[in-house]
């Protein structure tokens, strides 16, 4: 049985916006754990909206009062859709080589500190765009947009040899996950979309050797 202490850190999508379960994938993929028998905490530490540049410079205070040095402490980012999101009238949120410089930063010192993986940016459904938030700001998230940081980012974290899931490319042709995110909103899915992701993650290479006899 493997003890694990989990800090999930990403945005809405590790946040799980949209799961009326309110377990999203982490959730998910922590409870299949301890059907396993594994002794797992899960700390989700996803923020609504947050690029980059908002996670860079919380993600590690965060995780260190979670994750104390005497604790098996893991860390799984989930980061990028919201980087590649238009802000109508502002433009891209964060340019893609910008993201990449971030990512580079979160994810070198991140794998220095603590076993890491990540996550790549989901698709999103093009035709449902722009979303338009209560306050009137509109995003528009496109998916040909998040594929080119998808690839620039399984290129930085094999360049870093940290384990990295990419959904995008497992999701684009997945009709289950396009209608489960056309119930939601075209970015969000509801809780069966995640649980698409959450298998994908706890059948992946990376996340079964942390549970590894």
């Amino acid at each position: 049985m493997a003890t694990l202490r989990i800090c999930f850190v990403g945005d809405s999508i590790t946040v799980g916006s949209g799961d009326t379960d309110f377990l999203g994938w982490p959730g998910r993929a922590c409870i299949a754990e301890t059907q396993r028998g594994h002794d797992v905490t899960l700390y989700n530490n996803g923020v609504r909206g947050d690029t980059t540049d908002m996670i860079a410079p919380r993600w590690r205070r965060e995780c260190e009062v979670r994750l104390p040095d005497h604790v098996n402490g893991h860390l799984v980012f989930s980061f990028g859709v919201n980087d590649m999101a238009e802000e109508v009238g502002a433009g891209i949120r964060v340019p893609i080589e910008k993201s990449v410089v971030n990512a580079r930063a979160i994810l070198t010192e991140a794998t220095a500190w603590r076993p890491t993986l990540m996550l790549g940016p989901i698709p999103t459904i093009d035709d449902m765009q722009p979303y338009i938030f209560p306050n009137g700001i509109a995003y528009h998230f496109e998916s040909e947009r998040a594929g080119a940081l998808n690839t620039a980012y399984a290129e930085l974290c094999g360049e870093l040899g940290i384990p990295y899931l990419d959904l995008f490319s497992a999701l684009s042709d997945n009709a289950d996950w396009a209608r489960h995110q056309r119930d939601c909103d075209g970015v969000h899915a509801v809780g069966e979309g995640y649980a698409i992701i959450a298998d994908a993650l706890t059948s992946s290479d990376g996340w079964r050797s942390w549970f590894a006899d």
